[in-house]
């Protein structure tokens, strides 16, 4: 295998773990949590270290406002005719709820049997960083990198990266790049990496169902007033059948069926059911009707209850009709279907579904579209090679089931290679209580990060 790191480089990589350990850990303290109001000057907080870092290792940056968090821009672009690498992360974070489930607090990041345990530890700061670290070796052995170099972070992509698309559209010149590349996902097998080369698209929707001005006694008035809980359930069960199909009307209107020669690769594929339930805790998978598990998660359209609430949840009894209900609910999207019609799509049929004497209201929260890029890249190829140098195997290849907004934008502004990469493991536990990072995927990250900016050097 041909070898892209300087061996100085790669020995600076292996002494400065426990330095970038400790590094990730000051990182991890900081709860950046986008989606509550209550946390966004950690958010700014978050960003104003990652810019600190940035300037540390020589780059020249500044924080972009946007009606929401800050972007995170620095660029370290010593040639005229090099290549441009464009480095993309997020350093928001998901809440941490249910925090009672921790084992230990969120925000006080823990190394434990190799793992070092907190919020946003995988998904993304944990990940993100093995560029840093992998930039701070380079210079630290060569004094420049081997190409130009960008480094674009973001604040809102656990919410849907509302604000990325303008931002990227305004600042086209920032962002201009040969390619781009980010470590915001998982291997396919703690032993099998993984380079994902399509993102299913994410439409965020809310229901509220109102009935009486307050919550009324049921003894008097059920039989008479309208239950917007009932309303609410009778709205829900009526959004997808038994077997997994969404009854939206025109839901699948523009939905191309799996490629078949895309169903061989995925059914080559090792996948071990019974330990992927026992990994879960539940008792069966349910995929939808005529498509193997992994086809349902990675490929195809589908629709699930976020979160539902109304009526009194507190312990005892009592008895009311509720005055409201809601429920939050997500689709996952596949290329071609516009996020912006399936949203009417939506509306227009849960309003159909609205029994007499309740007010609905559909709202949309975030949206952003699917993606596939190309296979057959030279920084594909480089990619490869680089995940091998890091891991000892090359990756396979899959889509990812989650969406990125922010790779929509990029793509938009015209960089056509785009390389999504994922250090983690599958049961890193993001966006759960106890999520965690291998600390030997912090190193071996590191180093594929290192050895595709070599790799990429040679792509013009």
């Amino acid at each position: 295998m041909e070898h892209y790191i300087p061996r100085p480089v790669l020995a600076h990589i292996e002494d400065s773990q426990d330095a970038y350990a400790k590094k990730l850990i000051d990182f991890l303290k900081i709860p950046s949590i986008s989606t509550l109001p209550a946390y966004s000057g950690d958010v700014r907080r978050a960003a104003e270290w990652l810019l600190k870092e940035a300037e540390r290792l020589g780059f020249k940056g500044a924080l972009y406002e946007t009606p929401g968090h800050p972007v995170m821009y620095a660029g370290l672009c010593p040639y005229k005719d090099a290549p441009t690498l464009l480095v993309y992360g997020h350093y928001d974070v998901q809440p941490p709820d249910p925090v009672d489930q921790w084992c230990t607090p969120p925000f006080t990041p823990v190394i434990r049997d190799g793992n070092i345990f907190a919020r946003g530890a995988t998904d993304d700061k944990g990940q993100l960083l093995t560029f840093f670290n992998a930039i701070e070796s380079i210079l630290a052995m060569e004094g420049k990198p081997p190409l130009n170099i960008k480094i674009v972070m973001e604040g809102e992509e656990e919410i849907g990266s509302p604000n990325f698309m303008s931002f990227a559209s305004g600042h086209r010149e920032l962002l201009n790049a040969d390619v781009a590349a980010l470590s915001d996902g998982s291997k396919y097998r703690d032993d099998m990496p993984m380079i994902c080369y399509g993102l299913r698209g994410l439409l965020y929707m809310q229901i509220d169902v109102y009935g009486p001005s307050h919550d009324v006694h049921s003894g008097l008035y059920g039989g008479a007033v309208a239950n917007p809980a009932m309303a609410l359930s009778w709205i829900l069960g009526g959004l997808k059948d038994a077997r997994g199909k969404v009854l939206i009307p025109g839901f699948y209107d523009s939905v191309h069926d799996i490629e078949p020669w895309e169903r061989e690769e995925m059914a080559g594929l090792p996948f071990d059911e019974e330990a992927e339930k026992a990994r879960l805790g539940v008792d069966a998978l349910v995929p939808e009707e005529g498509y193997t598990v992994l086809e349902s998660t990675r490929a195809r359209p589908t629709l699930d209850i976020n979160g539902i609430w109304g009526g009194f949840q507190g312990e005892g009894s009592k008895t009311i009709i509720p005055a409201q209900a809601g429920a939050k609910v997500s689709m996952r999207l596949v290329p071609d279907q516009d996020p912006g019609e399936i949203a009417r799509l939506f509306e227009r049929y849960v309003m159909s579904l609205a029994p007499c004497g309740v007010k609905v209201k559909v709202s949309t929260i975030s949206s952003t579209g699917a993606l596939i890029v190309p296979r057959d890249s030279v920084a594909i190829k480089a990619a490869e090679r680089a995940i091998e140098e890091g891991f000892g195997r090359r990756p396979v290849f899959m889509r990812d089931g989650g969406s990125i907004g922010a790779v929509i934008a990029l793509k938009a502004v015209g960089i056509d290679d785009i390389l999504m990469l994922g250090w983690g493991d599958p049961g890193d536990q993001l966006h759960s209580p106890n999520e965690h990072f291998s600390l030997e995927n912090f190193r071996r990250g590191t180093i594929a990060a290192a050895s595709l900016i070599y790799g990429l050097a040679g792509i013009k």
